[in-house]
Parts: structure tokens; C-alpha cells; sequence
């Protein structure tokens, strides 16, 4: 059975915005469920982890949870007790005033993505918690958004879900830095 994965938007995001659509694209390419719940209805970064985890999304190798911004906070605090098979956070609200100082990442391959111009959560956020992690760190000439470089994003994207399915070539061996 191949896992689902989960998107969550960011703080002004919508379950179907421009990025979260070209990479539910990629998702469904290779087979998968996607689902992308909407937590349009606050702005609270810990409600939002707690209507994740009231979805009850499968857990452990039957989960891979994607997360944009305040998401990819949402997607990492969720991590801890949904257990998934993987995480790929892009541009994640962490070490922010009003978050969690740093979640614990349970997922058996995280992998961060990054825009070196993002104006709202400075790289070395992201540098830090990939750091502390071993996550694959991704740093793309991009903002905040990151949608400058969505073909980019998508290839990243294809690579890491082709290592978490086992796909060959999807070994994860080319690390970006």
C-alpha cells in the first residue's frame, strides 16, 4: 500500500493554492491520495496542528505530510505523534515568536526546502532545524512563496517521493546545499 500525503497550507494559504496543486500533480503521478485540508478558519498555529490531527490521517509508512510555512510548523508538531513514513517542509514557520521552540521530527526522511530571499522566516530557520536534524536541506533562489521556482520545487518534489516510495534513481543520494 503506498502512503498518502497530506498538504498543509500556509498562514494566508488555501488547500488548493498554486503550489499545493502543482505538487498534489506530482503526487498523484506516481499513485498516491493527496489530501489538503483547509485550516483557513485560524490563524493559531497549534489549533491548526490539532485539526490536523483531528482528521486522523493514517500514520506511520502510510503517511508522507507536506507543509508550507506555518504548514510546514503544523505538518513537523503533527509529526511527532502521527509517526510518518516522511516529511517535506518548505520554508516551515520554526524558531518563530509564537511557535513551539523546535519540533521533534519522527519521519523516517525529512527533507526542507528553503528560498535564500524568503522575507518572512529567515533561511538560517531553516539551516538550524535541518542542521540539528540531518534533513536534506534545499536552498533555492526564491522567496518566501517559493512559486519563482516551482519547476524546481516539483523536480525536488519528484525525487524525494520517488526515495520514499524506493523508486529507482530515488536513492536521495544528490543532496542540494
Amino acid at each position: 500500500m503506498k502512503p498518502a500525503v497530506w498538504f498543509a497550507h500556509g498562514l494566508d494559504g488555501v488547500p488548493r493554492g498554486r503550489k499545493i496543486t502543482a505538487l498534489a500533480a506530482v503526487a498523484r503521478d506516481r499513485g498516491l491520495d493527496v489530501a489538503s485540508p483547509d485550516y483557513s478558519f485560524t490563524r493559531d498555529p497549534d489549533e491548526r496542528v490539532r485539526h490536523l490531527l483531528a482528521q486522523r490521517p493514517p500514520t506511520g509508512k502510510g503517511l508522507i505530510l507536506v507543509g508550507s510555512s506555518m504548514g510546514g510548523y503544523v505538518s513537523a508538531v503533527a509529526g511527532e505523534s502521527l509517526r510518518p513514513a516522511a516529511m517535506f517542509l518548505m520554508a516551515p514557520a520554526l524558531h518563530m515568536p509564537g511557535y513551539q521552540a523546535e519540533p521533534v521530527p519522527t519521519a523516517g526522511r525529512l527533507e526542507v526546502v528553503h528560498g535564500w530571499n524568503d522575507e518572512v522566516i529567515p533561511v538560517e530557520h531553516a539551516w538550524r532545524f535541518a542542521a540539528r536534524w540531518r534533513a536534506a536541506l534545499h536552498v533555492l533562489d526564491a522567496d518566501h512563496a517559493l512559486t519563482e521556482a516551482l519547476p524546481e520545487l516539483e523536480a525536488l518534489f519528484g525525487r524525494f517521493l520517488d526515495a520514499v516510495l524506493g523508486a529507482p534513481g530515488g536513492d536521495g543520494s544528490s543532496v542540494d546545499q
